[in-house]
């Protein structure tokens, strides 16, 4: 009866109306609106929207769009990293990324969104992206990329 696309709606809707920590949250509130989705088809839908769950400054977190609007979907590298990449390492071909709690996924889909040619793929858990280079020289150029972009210290 519903389409993709009307759900898509409603969860930019519900995610813009107010701030929705979890995803049983969110699909309480979609069950309100007469959708009954599964927790693996939410997920899905979350990385199709590239909505993130980023820190609320209050010491919990919310689902947002990176760049604050639902409209333009493209994770802004520039201002979502920022707020969730605390540290990377490097070694050989690969590139360890830590980030705050649940914060892997968002960061890894920006990665793979940007498109970086040195990039040859990422794989999130939940608060560390491990990020595979084309080369050594590669992983050097990704890593003088992402130290700007770290969180800054308290």
């Amino acid at each position: 009866m519903h389409d993709k696309s009307t759900r898509h709606t409603a969860i930019r809707e519900l995610v813009g109306e107010r701030a929705v920590a979890s995803q049983e949250e969110l699909r309480k509130l979609l069950r309100q609106r007469g959708w009954d989705v599964t927790q693996s088809t939410l997920s899905r839908d979350l990385r199709e929207l590239r909505l993130a769950r980023i820190p609320d400054g209050h010491g919990s977190a919310r689902y947002a769009f990176p760049d604050g609007t639902a409209e333009d979907t493209a994770p802004q590298i520039e201002r979502l990293l920022p707020q969730l990449l605390l540290e990377v390492e490097a070694v050989q071909v690969l590139v360890v990324a830590r980030t705050v709690p649940s914060g892997a996924q968002p960061v890894a889909a920006a990665l793979d969104g940007a498109g970086w040619n040195d990039v040859l793929g990422t794989i999130a858990g939940d608060d560390t992206v491990l990020i595979i280079c084309r080369s050594a020289q590669a992983r050097e150029r990704v890593v003088r990329r992402l130290k700007p972009l770290l969180r800054p210290s308290a």
